[in-house]
């Protein structure tokens, strides 16, 4: 039996949600391996410091990943897993050339301008289709998300 017959959603009402959400997997990809890049190839004095909070930023969009994935199995869709598809479908384009500890953190804060936009548009269908859960994981993630913002605005200030 489907989850969404169990679970007294609308499929129709979803597709929004499932969209969103297909997005969001995209580009949550690519910003995972752009956060990987940065681990990888940062240089200068704040090596040691932003070595270890690009490990912890790859390390919560993992999660997410994750996170979203699982939610697109819950309302009968299935997540795309071929990274060939997600970069035809994300909207962040891959990095490969930040090292500076500014440039690096930049990147995350254009990059969380976008995510944070998104996860507003899947809450708002979300809202449409009475998809209570989809909203609490959205606003999990905007919770840890705007503190990021606040604080990379101090790095960088």
């Amino acid at each position: 039996m489907k989850n969404l017959m169990i679970t007294g959603l609308n499929e129709n009402k979803v597709n929004g949600v499932v969209k969103g959400l297909n997005q969001l997997l995209a580009d949550l990809h690519v910003y995972y391996m752009n956060l990987r890049g940065l681990h990888w190839n940062v240089q200068g004095k704040g090596f040691f410091q932003l070595h270890a909070e690009y490990e912890k930023q790859y390390n919560d969009t993992a999660e997410k990943i994750d996170s979203v994935a699982e939610r697109l199995l819950q309302l009968d869709s299935k997540p795309e897993n071929r990274f060939s598809e997600l970069l035809k479908a994300a909207s962040l384009q891959e990095e490969n050339d930040k090292v500076t500890d500014t440039d690096g953190m930049q990147l995350i804060l254009d990059t969380l301008k976008v995510l944070i936009a998104q996860e507003r548009a899947i809450i708002a269908a979300a809202e449409e289709a009475n998809d209570e859960v989809t909203i609490a994981l959205m606003d999990d993630f905007l919770v840890g998300q705007e503190k990021a913002v606040w604080m990379v605005n101090a790095y960088l200030a």
